[in-house]
């Protein structure tokens, strides 16, 4: 049996949760760009629990923008899909299962885009959302009366045109719009990015103030970790569960955020969905969200990364796992990283309540999360994420931190490459081969052709172009990152069990 419309009525809700098929009739509130996972397992998934819960009231057409896979699945289940929902919540499994019905419509951009335009047409119409990587917010100078254009911002600005244009510039007709993409401040940039076009096209003076007036571009952090479709033998056994098929079905862990940065009055209310779902967070200003998920989240996955590979785990399950490895996990987290961000807007309370979510989240048995697939990227993540940190514990006068030393030397030892001959770089730990994508390799391969390590380290520890600072300024910093590059060569599982011994 195929999920669809049909089937509601013989599923069993004791395995699944059903939605009432008046929520299949809702009107058309939201215009998605993007089909991805993520889109569908956390604004998706919000908007579902707000219309099962008798407030937003409205479901999503959906664009796809690209050929790589049909829009065959979503008609051939009326747009409904599976949400397993598995990990650990408050110290406890979680296992849910809810067939989501906030998606109306699914229209691919290249052979349906007039019938996409006509959208904007749409009085009930009031949110754009998107997510269409970090690639996908930026500038393409090209027209608008493509069909379609190629870009999503270009696609974006045919949208507002005509909106504009249908309901002659009506103050009421704006639009609220967040992009959902990995971008600082994502709402601003798409917006100036939109005004830019906007130039280029040769639109009206009128339409640039309705821009400006009767819409609203947010930014917006979305942190949830969807990984997407079960495996071949994971969907069968769920199936087999559910009585029923569904090549949609996605997991998704049970820890959410969307934090959606707003000061309009009328925004709260056009995004009433919030009051169904707690961990939507509409307010004034979303850095505090941003600064937890960048240092507790981000942060520590990277000073803990190397270290993880350098004593032969492969995904985050497996370290957490190893009660040596969680406890340098909890040191690193609440005792250096926690002290030095609540200093600023974030209470103790809030980092603290954050920090126990992440440790829930990392030992989720659900997701398989490679450490090799975190390392792309490395020296980005690390002089973004951590430099920072490092910074302030140096302003602070405070002693330097132990994990985070431990956690940089890791990283600048598995930056220790070898080029092959296609010019890519690999680096080896244990009988492990490791194939390292970072944009820095090259620079911090050439780093390590030094004769001696301590001269390579030296090197790369004062290279501004790379972190932004000379590192090497911090006093002890250097002494101590070459020291536990040579404790870590000997054996980076003793190193820890040492270090949080006192821990236990």
């Amino acid at each position: 049996m195929q999920l669809n419309s049909r089937s509601l009525p013989v599923i069993d809700s004791n395995q699944v949760e059903i939605p009432p098929s008046a929520l299949l009739l809702l009107p058309e509130k939201v215009l998605q760009f993007g089909t991805g996972v993520l889109l569908r397992g956390l604004p998706d998934f919000f908007i579902d629990k707000a219309n099962k819960n008798g407030i937003f009231n409205g479901r999503i057409v959906v664009i796809k923008s690209t050929n790589r896979e049909t829009t065959d699945s979503f008609q051939l289940q009326d747009n409904l899909y599976t949400v397993i929902v598995r990990g650990i919540e408050d110290g406890k499994n979680v296992n849910k299962k809810i067939i989501n019905a906030a998606i109306s419509r699914v229209l691919n951009a290249n052979n349906c885009w007039n019938e996409i335009v006509l959208c904007a047409e749409n009085p009930d119409l009031k949110i754009i959302l998107s997510n269409t990587t970090e690639v996908g917010i930026s500038l393409l100078k090209e027209s608008i009366f493509l069909n379609p254009p190629v870009s999503f911002p270009a696609k974006l600005l045919t949208i507002l045109w005509k909106r504009y244009e249908y309901f002659n510039g009506s103050l009421e007709k704006g639009m609220v719009i967040i992009p959902t993409e990995l971008v600082s401040e994502n709402g601003k940039v798409l917006k100036s990015i939109i005004k830019e076009l906007a130039v280029y096209n040769q639109l009206d003076s009128g339409f640039m103030k309705w821009l400006d007036d009767a819409n609203d571009f947010c930014n917006s952090l979305v942190d949830r970790i969807v990984p997407g479709k079960l495996s071949p033998e994971q969907k069968q056994v769920e199936e087999n569960l559910l009585g029923y098929t569904d090549d949609l079905m996605i997991l998704c862990e049970p820890y959410s955020l969307w934090a959606i940065e707003s000061s309009k009055q009328s925004t709260r209310e056009i995004l009433s969905f919030a009051a169904a779902n707690p961990t939507v967070k509409v307010v004034d200003n979303i850095n505090q969200f941003k600064e937890l998920k960048l240092r507790l989240l981000n942060g520590t996955h990277s000073f803990s990364c190397a270290l993880a590979m350098f004593c032969g785990f492969s995904t985050v399950l497996e370290a957490m796992r190893a009660d040596y490895f969680r406890r340098f996990v909890k040191k690193l987290m609440f005792e250096e990283i926690k002290p030095l961000i609540v200093l600023e807007t974030i209470t103790d309370d809030t980092a603290q309540i954050f920090a126990e979510q992440v440790i829930d989240r990392f030992s989720n048995d659900s997701i398989e999360h490679k450490w090799i697939n975190i390392s792309m990227q490395y020296s980005s993540k690390m002089a973004i994420r951590n430099v920072p940190l490092i910074l302030k514990n140096d302003a602070l006068k405070k002693e330097l931190p132990q994990c985070m030393i431990l956690g940089f030397a890791a990283y600048l030892l598995f930056m220790k490459t070898e080029k092959t001959k296609e010019a890519a770089y690999e680096t080896t730990i244990g009988d492990q081969v490791y194939q390292v994508t970072d944009e820095k390799a090259e620079i911090l391969y050439q780093y390590w052709q030094a004769q001696k390590t301590s001269d390579a380290v030296e090197a790369i520890l004062s290279d501004a172009g790379i972190w932004g600072t000379n590192l090497t300024l911090i006093p002890g910093f250097s002494d101590q990152i070459l020291e536990s590059i040579e404790r870590i060569k000997l054996g980076a599982e003793n190193i820890l069990r040492s270090l949080t011994e006192e821990n236990k």
